[in-house]
């Protein structure tokens, strides 16, 4: 056969081909290539291609992003020689370097490797600086030559005793399943125990790790929730000097202070909050106004005028990131003198806010808004349920606003709707606890009207503080946004498969737009596989974060969107609420590129936190949903396929929204994993199991330290 020749080049400009040469040579900073290799592996072969490609090459000589080595061959000019980074490693135990900044091309990353006769007495975590001793193609090799900043690394484990060694299991997807410890470091800890240890990396025999901390017998609850707390390195306690100067804050609002405010605390001001909530940062207020107007108050606790930055309380805030909400109790941001107490919004008390007004047309047009510090006197805390039963019957305190409140967010619902935003409806497991912490039983949290008034006003907020800033363009302030961006192809692409198993159609050639994702969310609503498909697209979706740099807001349909209404619990918000005032009061910026330079690193942090509160979060709900079916080993529950593997089938059941695993070898028949269809057929039966199915399930073992579950089908 004969093969098949290049692509062509012909007609391609000679700095474009200029750019193919730079972009190919930074992605192999190693190698070097004689002019005809470099042309035959570009592709440019003809004379009249191989013409322009030689003028290219020249001119990238000639301004000295290319050199010729001694061998007549061609290399990028700049060589990397050193680095700096911070250590990081594979499961496999290699260690690797994650660089800062630039390492390589444009869209490019090279991989920077750390041999362990390389790394000195530096340990994944340090952030060191190497020296590019080797490699070849995409892989570079290094050796440690300083280290800038030592970091301890943690683990969280269970002790296993092998013969007569020691090993910790544990969780932890970077590293291997079980991890060395001598019996000499043992720090008491028997076989059994859930314990902290120190991760040491030894050149020779790898990971080692020493005990720090016995936390107690795995598989008890209390221990399991203070494993996870300790496993993403969660602060429950503050350190002295941050309580000391929380208590330090008076709690009394000087009279010079409520003057230099707007004083709203004659206006009819609300909060509306779960049932168990213990702080509150958001209160609302609704009335008409001439011109067939309505004006919406989003008034917010006022955080930044008692977390002053650079105080220890910032400092803290900021390294924390954000509040974590565990089955068993929260892990606040701020400390209880704060959160709870001076900036919770409180019935029948004066409050310092940041408020946000809107004048709003009845269609949900926002007409103008004004920003301002305010005070507040709220009158009345307002449960969801509450609220509930106001907009359901017409009755009830302030049940005019309530209802007038309730039809301005359904049309601001529609108003997001029409413009193509995304409204995921997963239900969230609720427990109800006993005396001693123990989960007696779990519902599926409703998603209620009341819920969805809130958080419709807390968006448009949210979206007026961004645009007001955003909306400049480039000429725009430094600013902090949360940004979505558009989903990745490959993922789409298997969504699509995935939703055509139950019969339904996604178009996704050119890409897809969000009134095509949910058209399709519509068309499951009420079926069996709803909570399925709405959770599968989730997790098509890229993650939302913050940054510095606004790209909008894919699944809101936003242009602006930021962080504005919890202050208490968020840091983003706190800084947005001090730029925003600064900004308001006409301050000018000493210095806009460190500024930037800063809020880059608020995003990174804070998105990191973020993530790392989501996973501590889900774990704790998994420890209370394993915690509760301890009490129902043996017995039979109905459910839905929501995972289908070569080695068995994961199953969710209904309402308690607890998944566990049916082993292929606990099936009746030797069943294999038919690949991109989401199934497994029995070899002689021809039975079929696939996504969405209905089973019946027996709860069969409960394995309360790896928070796991089986199952046997009935």
């Amino acid at each position: 056969m004969k093969k098949a020749s290049p692509k062509t080049k012909r007609g391609k400009k000679v700095e474009d081909i200029g750019k193919e040469i730079d972009a190919f040579l930074k992605r192999n900073p190693l190698a070097s290539f004689k002019k005809r290799q470099l042309a035959k592996v570009l592709g440019y072969t003809s004379e009249h291609e191989y013409a322009g490609f030689k003028q290219a090459l020249r001119q990238l000589e000639q301004k000295g992003d290319v050199r010729q080595t001694g061998r007549r061959k061609f290399a990028p000019s700049q060589v990397i020689e050193t680095a700096v980074g911070r250590l990081t490693f594979d499961k496999g135990g290699n260690v690797l370097l994650e660089p800062e900044g630039k390492v390589g091309g444009e869209g490019f990353k090279l991989q920077i490797a750390v041999y362990p006769d390389g790394l000195g007495n530096a340990s994944p975590g340090d952030r060191v600086a190497v020296k590019i001793v080797g490699g070849s193609g995409k892989v570079l090799v290094a050796k440690v030559t300083d280290i800038l900043e030592r970091e301890e690394r943690r683990i969280v484990g269970t002790i296993e005793r092998v013969g007569s060694s020691y090993k910790i299991l544990i969780r932890d997807r970077e590293l291997p399943a079980s991890i060395d410890v001598s019996r000499k470091k043992l720090n008491g800890a028997e076989e059994g125990d859930k314990v902290i240890a120190k991760l040491l990396v030894d050149r020779y025999s790898g990971f080692s790790a020493d005990v720090i901390k016995v936390l107690g017998a795995a598989g008890n609850p209390d221990v399991e929730l203070e494993s996870i707390a300790a496993q993403f390195n969660l602060r429950k306690d503050f350190p002295p000097y941050v309580n000391r100067e929380a208590e330090s804050i008076v709690d009394a609002i000087p009279a010079a202070e409520i003057a230099s405010r707007l004083d709203l605390r004659g206006e009819v001001i609300f909060t509306i909050d779960p049932e168990d909530a213990r702080d509150f940062d958001d209160a609302v207020s609704l009335k008409q106004i001439p011109d067939d107007l309505l004006e919406l108050g989003v008034h917010i606790a006022d955080v930044s005028h008692y977390v002053r930055e650079g105080s220890q309380l910032d400092a803290e805030a900021y390294s924390r990131g954000t509040s974590v909400y565990l089955t068993s109790g929260v892990i606040p941001m701020l400390p209880h003198k704060l959160s709870n107490d001076i900036c919770s919004l409180n019935p029948d008390v004066d409050r310092l806010t940041y408020s946000v007004i809107m004048k709003i047309r009845p269609t949900g047009k926002v007409e103008e808004y004004k920003f301002a510090k305010s005070v507040i006197r709220s009158k009345r805390r307002f449960t969801y349920e509450e609220v509930q039963k106001i907009i359901e019957t017409g009755k009830g305190d302030y049940a005019e606003k309530v209802i007038e409140m309730d039809r301005l967010a359904k049309t601001l619902t529609r108003l997001r709707n029409r413009a193509g935003s995304i409204d995921f409806d997963l239900p969230e497991a609720k427990f109800v606890l006993d005396e001693l912490g123990r989960p007696v039983e779990i519902v599926k949290k409703q998603r209620l009207d009341s819920h969805r008034l809130v958080e419709e006003f807390m968006l448009l907020a949210n979206k007026t503080v961004a645009a007001h800033i955003g909306k400049h363009g480039v000429r725009a302030k430094p600013f902090l946004y949360r940004v979505h961006d558009l989903p990745d192809p490959d993922r789409i692409r298997e969504l699509a498969v995935f939703v055509s198993h139950f019969g339904y159609n996604l178009n996704y050639d050119g890409g897809v737009g969000q009134k095509q994702l949910q058209r399709l969310l519509k068309s499951v609503e009420g079926k069996p596989e709803e909570y399925l498909i709405n959770d599968i697209m989730l997790r098509s979706m890229a993650k939302a974060v913050y940054s510095e740099k606004n790209i909008g807001h894919y699944g809101l349909a936003f242009k602006y969107y930021t962080h504005f209404t919890s202050p208490i619990r968020r840091y983003p918000d706190l800084i947005i609420h001090r730029l925003l005032f600064s900004y308001e009061s006409g301050e000018d910026l000493a210095d806009p590129g460190a500024l930037r330079k800063k809020l880059a690193d608020v995003s990174k942090l804070s998105s990191e936190a973020e993530r790392r509160a989501v996973e501590a979060e889900r774990e704790s709900v998994k420890v209370k949903q394993v915690q509760f079916m301890e009490e129902h080993l043996g017995d039979e529950f109905d459910g839905t396929i929501a995972g289908v593997t070569s080695f068995g089938l994961f199953v969710e059941i209904d309402d308690l929204l607890v998944e566990g695993l049916v082993h292929v070898r606990e099936m009746d028949d030797y069943y294999t994993f038919v690949q991109g269809q989401f199934q497994l057929k029995g070899r002689r039966s021809g039975k079929v199991f696939q996504l969405g199915d209905r089973v019946r399930v027996k709860v069969v073992r409960v394995n309360m330290e790896r928070h796991e579950l089986d199952f046997v089908l009935c």
